[in-house]
């Protein structure tokens, strides 16, 4: 891969885990701004969804790279070739369930893939100047459940609050935050850290809540709500989320007020019923001959450890990168049905045969439970 400067006058961002949702989103915000020339590095398996890209191949501003994010090899020979600027590192396995499952996965990629982009890292930079190496950032996407859960009336998370993960999954991305941070401190490579709430919004992966409630809805299958469905959460429209990351890179400073880590969020939490609920009157006006959706919200046994709620306060991230959160969530999550009703090809894309047979089988398991508990 030739050098992309030679050809573009816009910085190189390297962004991993490019084809899974937030990466999909985040790179057609950089080239519909052209903000930056765009390399992507994903392995197109599991959590990837290949029809997340597949329309930007030839886009002058894109380059898409095929490969392991755990390679050495790999890494090195892509910083060699692209020369990144900056790296957003938002390659990992993100689904609870299945690291509740299956844990090795998550090590894996998050924590042994953040430790093998870092290397990569540090070893291109020490080819160039000081002030090449001054410009360069790399930005770890976090997530705000490395801080485990909150009680009811609890204050939100800030950046400052403690690191106290409950699932192996969030165990994987605080490892992965320290390893970026031990970075920054060990060999002064400019890192950032950015903790995010749950997003939602197009091309999410059919295994999280609102996507699977959607597709679930409009074949007639049961929905399934963990527990009481009292669980609260902070939801964030991924195109915020986006905005947010690329404020960080623009504005963020490693040694600043907040240390280089920023938290973002709409600053109002939701119970999942209550999402649900909005979700199937929604879909409702549009697929009447379902109606009541609501009717398919289905009681299932409680995943193990769940955390009882998130929330954070954005207000210091708000203030230092001039950031805010715009969508209003009813408005959000009504463009959010609509573009799955739109694009029922990327439904059955995405919901391959492992994917398919994976949530079948998981939730067949916890409907039968569940069923039982609630009629006791």
């Amino acid at each position: 891969m030739a050098d992309k400067r030679a050809k573009h006058e816009h910085p190189v961002w390297l962004i991993t885990g490019a084809a899974g949702f937030i990466g999909a989103n985040l790179v057609r915000l950089l080239l519909e701004r052209d903000i930056a020339h765009v390399v992507a590095l994903d392995n197109m398996a599991y959590p990837a969804v290949p029809e997340n890209v597949r329309a930007l191949r030839g886009h002058p501003g894109f380059t898409l790279v095929e490969g392991d994010l755990r390679c050495s090899e790999t890494l090195y020979s892509l910083f060699r070739s692209a020369r990144p600027d900056a790296v957003i590192n938002l390659a990992a396995q993100s689904h609870v369930d299945r690291s509740i499952e299956a844990a090795d996965g998550f090590v894996e990629t998050n924590v042994l893939g953040t430790q093998r982009l870092l290397d990569a890292s540090r070893r291109e930079l020490e080819q160039h100047s000081a002030d090449r190496r001054h410009r360069f950032r790399f930005l770890q996407v976090s997530t705000d459940e490395v801080f485990g859960s909150l009680d009811d009336g609890e204050p939100p998370f800030t950046v400052g609050s403690p690191y106290r993960p409950n699932s192996p999954y969030a165990a994987s991305k605080a490892g992965a935050d320290h390893l970026v941070y031990a970075a920054r401190h060990t060999h002064g490579l400019a890192t950032l850290i950015c903790h995010c709430t749950n997003n939602y919004g197009p091309r999410q992966h059919p295994e999280k809540l609102i996507p699977l409630a959607i597709c679930n809805a409009l074949a007639g299958r049961p929905i399934p709500l963990y527990g009481d469905g009292r669980q609260r959460r902070d939801w964030l429209a991924v195109e915020d989320h986006c905005e947010g990351l690329v404020a960080a890179l623009e504005r963020g400073v490693p040694d600043g007020a907040s240390g280089g880590r920023y938290v973002f969020g709409s600053g109002r939490d939701r119970s999942n019923l209550e999402v649900l609920e909005l979700l199937c009157t929604l879909l409702d006006t549009r697929r009447p001959e379902g109606a009541p959706h609501a009717r398919l919200i289905t009681p299932v046994s409680d995943r193990p450890g769940h955390d009882r709620r998130y929330a954070v306060d954005p207000t210091a991230t708000s203030h230092e990168l001039e950031w805010r959160p715009t969508t209003v969530f009813s408005e959000g999550l009504a463009r959010t049905v609509d573009w799955y009703l739109d694009n029922p090809g990327w439904i059955e894309a995405a919901l391959d045969g492992e994917r398919s047979n994976w949530i079948s089988r998981h939730y067949a398991e916890f409907d039968m439970a569940g069923r039982e508990r609630v009629k006791s």
